[in-house]
């Protein structure tokens, strides 16, 4: 069995939880998620099955899409609506519909985060939410994000209350935390804030359109259909262009041999996909690093 499994996570679960069940449901071990989602956050979390568990890096780098939720006017300690109240400050200002699509605007592009304390990123050979759980404050350095697109989706054009909330939809680069997101919109307005709610609509080429719920998933085994529902390694790698080759050539892209350079020089400006005769996706080929004149596998991914 080999393929993508576009699971629409449930709240409540981790990602390795999910691809626990995914591997009792399926009866094998080689089964990989591309991306940690939170347990409260819903949504697209593409589960390789099989050879495609060779491809799962691919995936965990695409571009990521959300719809979430910020709440104005307290901040928790994990950046979300599971953590403690860290600071609450009263809202005695109101906020226009400029303002805040203005503060979003400000976001876009090339920024800098510092990531939460609650999450899995390392200092010192130690996961960071290990730190938090103990009370201890690390310094953590800032990384650079791309935020593509970053959009208001609520339609009021005045915002005020005790507690503001508005929805946003956000695409953006592998390593962006959307907690940390809606933590620095409350900044830009002045208030301490948090992320109430987040669903992931898109991972790469897949949407909540392509997601299979647990329930059906369970039926499809029990029908024997599973297979057809994963979708193929070639649509996983939309993005990388194709070469298409004969089948002794094929032969040796199977067997992961170093060739010559194609005569379509565009293949060489990053990694391509070598496909045999029927569209299958043998391997990632990419240009010899010092033999420029040859191409080597990056990947093989043909059944041995």
């Amino acid at each position: 069995m080999d393929g993508v499994l576009v699971l629409n996570k449930p709240a409540g679960m981790t990602s390795h939880d999910c691809v626990f069940k995914v591997r009792k449901l399926l009866k094998t071990k080689k089964v990989g998620h591309t991306g940690t989602l939170d347990p409260d956050v819903t949504g697209v979390l593409p589960i390789c099955i099989g050879r495609a568990t060779k491809i799962v890096e691919y995936l965990t780098g695409a571009t990521k899409t959300y719809e979430g939720e910020v709440t104005i006017g307290f901040s928790t300690t994990t950046e979300d609506s599971s953590g403690d109240v860290v600071e609450r400050k009263e809202i005695n200002a109101t906020f226009t519909r400029a303002q805040i699509e203005e503060v979003l605007k400000s976001l876009t592009g090339t920024i800098e985060q510092v990531p939460p304390m609650y999450s899995a990123v390392k200092i010192n050979g130690k996961k960071l939410y290990e730190y938090a759980r103990q009370g201890i404050e690390i310094e953590r350095p800032a990384r650079t994000i791309q935020i593509y697109q970053f959009e208001l989706l609520d339609d009021r054009d005045v915002f005020t209350g005790e507690n503001i909330s508005f929805r946003f939809r956000v695409t953006c680069s592998k390593g962006t935390y959307v907690r940390t997101l809606a933590v620095m919109i409350g900044e830009k307005l002045g208030y301490p804030s948090h992320m109430s709610y987040l669903k992931r609509t898109g991972s790469g080429q897949f949407s909540l359109e392509d997601c299979l719920t647990f329930e059906q998933i369970e039926l499809a085994v029990e029908e024997g259909t599973i297979q057809s529902l994963l979708h193929p390694i070639e649509r996983a790698l939309f993005h990388l262009p194709k070469f298409k080759i004969n089948d002794t050539l094929a032969e040796k892209v199977r067997n992961g041999a170093v060739l010559p350079c194609p005569e379509d020089e565009s293949l060489l400006e990053g990694q391509f996909l070598m496909v045999d005769s029927a569209g299958k996706c043998m391997a990632i080929y990419a240009q010899h690093p010092t033999k420029k004149h040859l191409i080597k596998p990056v990947k093989v991914l043909a059944i041995d």
